[in-house]
């Protein structure tokens, strides 16, 4: 039996009869006619069991976007069902008011919407229906919690999105370029033209200068349809935490925005998010599922504490790619994970593959290096700054072996990995 705040009032008014009848028996008689009067009054209320609850809730939402969860509350009972029902979510669902007052008659029903704007990523589970009925007097009633299963998938934010479009004009400006004069692996044939001073000779078409009376050359493009492999490091270094969140979703957002880019421009996506072993995999899709599928697959990937097993991961690129290909690495430039575990292993990628390194920098580290105003500050700009020194040098060690590094700001890495994509392809580099 659940009690309300009348029942506390009616057995408050319990004073004014110990004021009028000062003897022990007016405090007990009292409390035996409040205990009778909820009794009665919970006995006349609706039971809660007679009643048929469902739970909608959308397949999935970006994170921060909003969201509804919809509670249907049937009254199957002969009685009128005067209740609270309380919908529960876990915290990071961020659910908005969540309790309900309902006067349902004999098999009528309503609809109860609570408002979700979740807080992180991943699948937020839905906590019990709690139904709360009242009796006529509205002294007490009866309880009960019931499991009405539900999960809303939360994808990633992908707020880098709003650099896509003036990626995607760059994009489109390096494929309307005139044709260019390029040999050999990374471009694919585009068209013939007449011969003119300047012209590469190797780019002679001979059979097709044999069918006219003038010099024919064949034309170069980048080649499209390159293969673009994402790893995405989910170990113990992705977990600190940079700003209000976690290294591992400023990664989340470059890859977003590298997978979208570069299936605009025609070449085959895979990502893998790996530590000791693979979390997430998305290969095999193409065209407009590509990205659905991972937003989907990096909803749940969380840190793991554990280290990265490198030698590991390569083995995975490499049974994943046969050909040279672009691998983006997105993990840390931090030089006791580096050099204790890629920097063994990074030459067996470099050698067949063009590799780029993104990392996300700590704006903190950046804001401590300009402190000077008192000896602490000054220590502690002297320990960034040489935190800085050792994440240059280390940079420098996977440079000379092949790796281009990419390493910015949370907000900046999406755009600049984007980037540095742009112009490996207007090179002829991937």
């Amino acid at each position: 039996m659940a009690i309300t705040w009348r029942a506390v009032a009616l057995a408050a008014l319990g004073i004014a009869a110990v004021l009028v009848v000062p003897v022990p028996g007016t405090v007990l008689l009292w409390a035996v006619v409040v205990a009778i009067a909820c009794a009665l009054d919970a006995g006349l209320a609706a039971s809660p069991r007679l009643v048929a609850v469902t739970r909608t809730v959308p397949g999935s939402v970006r994170l921060t976007q909003p969201a509804t969860s919809t509670v249907t509350v049937t009254n199957v009972g002969p009685r009128r069902l005067r209740a609270t029902v309380r919908d529960a979510w876990q915290p990071s669902a961020g659910a908005g008011p969540n309790r309900h007052q309902v006067d349902v008659p004999p098999g009528d029903g309503r609809r109860l919407v609570t408002s979700l704007v979740p807080t992180r990523r991943g699948d937020r589970h839905a906590d019990r229906v709690t139904i709360r009925t009242v009796g006529p007097l509205g002294l007490a009633g009866r309880q009960v919690s019931l499991d009405v299963p539900a999960t809303l998938r939360v994808l990633p934010e992908f707020a880098s999105r709003r650099h896509l479009p003036s990626r995607l004009a760059r994009l489109r400006e390096l494929d309307g370029r005139a044709a260019v004069q390029l040999r050999g692996a990374g471009t694919e044939f585009d068209s013939l033209r007449e011969y003119v001073i300047g012209d590469d000779v190797r780019s002679i078409d001979w059979r097709a200068t044999a069918r006219r009376n003038d010099v024919v050359v064949r034309t170069w493009r980048p080649e499209r349809d390159r293969r673009v492999l994402i790893v995405l490091d989910t170990s113990r270094t992705s977990a600190a935490r940079v700003l209000d969140a976690p290294r591992l979703d400023a990664s989340i957002e470059a890859a977003l925005l590298l997978a979208a880019l570069a299936s605009r421009a025609g070449d085959r996506v895979e990502l893998v998010a790996f530590d000791r072993r693979v979390r997430a995999r998305v290969a095999g899709v193409s065209g407009p599922r590509l990205m659905p599928a991972i937003a989907d697959a990096l909803a749940g990937v969380e840190p793991t504490l554990v280290e990265t097993d490198w030698p590991g991961a390569v083995e995975v690129v490499r049974a994943r790619l046969t050909q040279r290909s672009l691998v983006v690495l997105l993990t840390t430039l931090e030089p006791a994970a580096v050099e204790q575990g890629l920097l063994g292993v990074v030459g067996q990628l470099t050698e067949r593959h063009r590799v780029v390194l993104a990392s996300v920098r700590d704006p903190e580290v950046e804001e401590l290096r300009t402190g000077r105003r008192d000896a602490a500050e000054v220590f502690d700009a002297a320990a960034a700054e040489r935190a800085g020194l050792e994440r240059a040098a280390v940079g420098v060690r996977l440079r000379q072996r092949g790796v281009e590094i990419v390493d910015a700001l949370p907000d900046d890495l999406a755009p600049r990995l984007a980037d540095t994509y742009l112009a490996l392809k207007a090179a002829g580099r991937l």
